[in-house]
């Protein structure tokens, strides 16, 4: 089983929703008894709320379920754990690599190094931009070529 963890800050807008549209092409590929996906902030402001109003309302209007996912904060265990660790951010890919220091770890990359025509390196935080639809846009690129990359790499 591959195991896909999005990781943003407070876990309730950019990485929900990268987990939950990555969740939905994962099963419209057939695939899911071969990829796990979840998410997780750096931060811990949010744990156990549901993602935010902005991320609910524009997976609701797209059909892509969000049901059960709750904030909860990135663990040590969650660096080995996971096959991939998908960041957001520049800040969100230091902070995995400070908490992983010189272990072993999953592949971690920031989730735009899969959008290489991309303007932007980090996924804008909605909770601060209220721009819910570039965040979207953004998400399904990036997820859309990660699950490619990974199915190629792991040979799915």
């Amino acid at each position: 089983m591959i195991k896909v963890l999005f990781v943003c800050l407070g876990n309730i807008c950019r990485s929900p929703m990268a987990e939950a549209v990555f969740r939905k092409l994962v099963e419209d590929r057939g695939l899911s008894h071969k990829i796990r996906v979840d998410s997780a902030g750096t931060g811990n402001w949010h744990v156990g709320e549901p993602p935010h109003e902005g991320t609910r309302g524009i997976l609701s209007e797209r059909n892509i379920s969000y049901s059960g996912q709750k904030a909860r904060q990135l663990k040590q265990t969650d660096l080995t754990d996971f096959d991939y660790l998908i960041g957001m951010d520049a800040e969100n890919i230091g902070n995995m690599h400070r908490m992983a220091s010189q272990r072993k770890t999953g592949h971690i990359a920031r989730l735009l190094d899969f959008v290489p025509r991309s303007e932007y390196e980090d996924v804008p935080d909605p909770y601060f931009t209220g721009n819910f639809n570039e965040v979207y846009d953004l998400v399904t690129e990036g997820c859309e070529n990660l699950l490619n990359e990974i199915v190629r790499r792991e040979s799915l």
